[in-house]
């Protein structure tokens, strides 16, 4: 019989024995695993930039009507789900890194991004995060396909939209004599 010493496990023949220290340490450890309590992050998004207030309401309530735990905080941002750079897309995700929420809650998954959930829910889970979707996207190879090809057509025909009424908006001023604040002279 070989008694040997294998980190803080002790092996004598074919049996593993665990100091009583390290089997309360294990015990606590999964019993404040399953006790987390249920803190929620609610995230709610619209493309605009402004004008779109009530569905960002609409959204809040929906969430906050089915939430099951506490709700920390409402996380609210307004601009493209293509955008990786949102300030509330990066306060949420501080948020799920930090351990300050165990829920990540969205109505719909565009809510969140356009592409790449799927990154998202891995980063989650590797922090313990749960990221809850009470609208699940419906997966149907072609009609998915062309959901994401509108999603794209709709995105940048926007972009295009309010880059031609920027310079509208710019040569109007300038044809009336007024100048912009980016074109004064000092």
């Amino acid at each position: 019989m070989g008694v040997g010493r294998q980190d803080s496990v002790l092996l004598v023949g074919h049996e593993r024995r665990f100091s009583s220290a390290d089997v309360e340490n294990m015990k606590r450890g999964s019993d404040s695993a399953t006790s987390r309590p249920r803190l929620e992050v609610l995230y709610v998004r619209v493309s605009g930039s402004s004008g779109q207030e009530s569905s960002l309401a609409a959204q809040e309530e929906e969430l906050r009507a089915t939430s099951t735990g506490t709700v920390v905080k409402v996380v609210k941002d307004r601009g493209s789900g293509l955008r990786e750079n949102r300030p509330g897309l990066n306060r949420m995700l501080a948020m799920a890194c930090d351990g300050s929420v165990s829920v990540v809650r969205v109505t719909h998954e565009d809510r969140l991004a356009r592409f790449g959930v799927g990154w998202l829910k891995r980063l989650f889970a590797f922090h313990g995060v749960t990221l809850e979707v009470p609208h699940p996207k419906k997966s149907g190879g072609r009609d998915e396909l062309l959901e994401d090809f509108v999603s794209l057509v709709t995105t940048f025909a926007g972009r295009l939209y309010g880059m031609r009424s920027a310079e509208a908006r710019k040569r109007l001023l300038a044809e009336t004599g007024q100048c912009t604040t980016g074109d004064r002279a000092e």
